[in-house]
């Protein structure tokens, strides 16, 4: 008896949740909805960072990818026949399209926008599992998006600033000052690897990239003072 009482609820959610996976106007409208509220909470985060890809962005993603799963279901269910996943595998790989172009590459062959692609790709799996009727997944898929994009960013920063590698874009005073920059760097204990020319800098046509590694206990902060403090360099970023 009491086993039926405290499963009752759970068999009363189980029949619910049966009820609104099942392909009907209710149901359709529902996960259209639910993949705008999740697309939404996505997109502000993105946006209150300034992202190439916003609100707007991330709902439109979201939707259109819950539409196409909707639509590819309803053809297979009225027509029987086709794949009832065969869109939804278009929308994988066709998303890579969108993702591409929230990424630049600076001059300074620095690249911004990964984070951005992998969340619109990530968005969209989140509207095909909406589409399909998996709420539980898309529910808990769209908040470990954000917590991922929300706290792991804080972890990956501490991650980088605790590193002793570091790729750099140095533009120094002119070309004879390579020779004094490089003892520069022994002397404090780093050194350069895979060194690249650049074209001609904002300050200098002495341009390059490098990989900066140290031989001693110097933390990241330390390798970027030990740079400023270097006369033979105009200009510094790190990559």
């Amino acid at each position: 008896m009491l086993t039926g009482q405290f499963s009752s609820p759970i068999f009363f959610l189980m029949e619910s949740l049966d009820e609104i996976r099942e392909l009907t106007t209710l149901s359709m409208l529902l996960r259209i909805f639910v993949s705008i509220v999740l697309g939404a909470i996505l997109g502000i985060e993105r946006g209150l960072k300034n992202r190439p890809a916003g609100l707007r962005t991330y709902i439109l993603v979201c939707m259109g990818s819950c539409i196409i799963m909707l639509t590819n279901q309803y053809v297979y269910a009225a027509y029987k026949t086709g794949d009832p996943v065969r869109m939804a595998a278009q929308v994988v790989s066709g998303i890579g399209f969108l993702g591409a172009g929230s990424i630049i590459v600076t001059k300074q062959n620095q690249i911004r926008g990964l984070t951005t692609a992998a969340g619109l790709w990530a968005s969209s799996a989140v509207g095909l599992a909406i589409g399909i009727g998996l709420y539980e997944v898309a529910i808990v898929g769209a908040f470990a998006i954000l917590i991922i994009l929300r706290v792991l960013n804080h972890w990956d920063a501490i991650i980088r600033h605790r590193t002793k590698t570091m790729n750099i874009y140095i533009e120094l005073k002119n070309r004879n000052c390579i020779g004094e920059f490089i003892h520069y760097l022994k002397l404090h204990g780093l050194y350069a690897e895979n060194v690249q020319n650049e074209k001609a800098g904002i300050s200098s046509d002495a341009a390059f990239i490098f990989t900066l590694k140290s031989s001693c206990n110097a933390t990241h902060d330390d390798m970027i003072a030990i740079l400023e403090k270097s006369n033979a360099i105009n200009y510094f970023e790190e990559l």
